[in-house]
């Protein structure tokens, strides 16, 4: 079930940005070689809502800035409860997998590398965490993002359902 959680965001939104990588590429001339930069960056307003996106440049400020703009244009608005996740999710993405799972207050963000930048950008401060297979940081971070994107709570389940919170709970 695809839940289509996309956001608009006016200018008035604070988005912070987290650069996750950077990786140098060479093109190999024959004029020698030609050095470029690809930078992948999420942002997030550290209260619900994230973004990723990739710039290339020939140099990592203009990467930065150019990831920066892409990320602004693919927002998703996530469910964060008490400064933790609402249930269990895992997904993947190519060959990177995650599992995301709540935790309770004063436990911290248990995530490794590309995954802690995602969650923290995002305003999750308790999660358990786990990337299984691949470590790449641009199938980490969509991963990280699809699961977090399928994540629901109840009040969007009692809206979905057409019922209310009560018989969510209760049955």
């Amino acid at each position: 079930m695809a839940i289509n959680n996309r956001v608009k965001v006016a200018n008035d939104v604070e988005l912070k940005d987290r650069l996750v990588a950077i990786n140098r590429v060479t093109k190999v001339t024959k004029g020698g070689r030609t050095f470029s930069f690809a930078a992948i960056v999420v942002v997030g307003n550290e209260n619900g809502i994230i973004g990723y996106g990739l710039g290339k440049a020939s140099e990592v400020t203009a990467a930065i800035a150019k990831g920066v703009e892409a990320a602004k244009k693919n927002l998703v608005r996530v469910p964060v409860l008490k400064g933790t996740v609402p249930h269990e999710q895992a997904a993947h993405f190519g060959g990177a997998e995650v599992f995301i799972k709540p935790a309770s207050h004063g436990t911290g963000v248990v995530a490794g590398g590309a995954m802690r930048a995602v969650l923290e950008s995002v305003g999750i401060t308790d999660v358990l965490a786990k990337s299984k297979g691949s470590s790449n940081p641009h199938n980490l971070v969509k991963a990280t993002i699809a699961a977090l994107s399928e994540m629901r709570d109840a009040r969007m389940v009692a809206q979905n359902r057409g019922v209310s919170l009560s018989k969510v709970f209760n049955g």
